[in-house]
């Protein structure tokens, strides 16, 4: 594995593990009811995992492009495991936030009657 690879794959480690800890700030925001920092933090854990993605998707074009061949590594493998459940992660949040927000307006407009 090339220096490059290696740091190709602790980039992508690195810039999802950062969009996990962002995540969870936000998830930390909806149990406290402030959906407007949940809002930002969901808008930065995004550009985290985005940067990790196009690390990723730019390590894959170059190999389809048959500037680079690739053997198989344990740590680029573990880097995309690492991407595609961060990923998964930060999808179910934005699902709980949105599930979140309708809840806490159906008990405000129940108490406001």
């Amino acid at each position: 594995m090339t220096e490059e690879k290696v740091q190709a794959a602790m980039m992508i480690i690195l810039h999802a593990g950062d969009a996990r800890a962002i995540c969870m700030e936000a998830l930390n925001a909806v149990a406290k009811n402030d959906f407007e920092l949940a809002d930002e933090k969901m808008k930065l854990a995004s550009k985290e995992i985005t940067k990790a993605h196009k690390i990723q998707t730019d390590a894959i074009q170059d190999e389809a492009a048959g500037e680079e061949k690739s053997e198989y590594s344990l740590l680029f493998a573990h880097a995309q495991d690492t991407l595609m459940t961060i990923m998964s992660e930060i999808n179910l949040a934005k699902q709980i936030i949105s599930i979140s927000k309708t809840v806490d307006s159906r008990i405000s407009a129940l108490e406001a009657k």
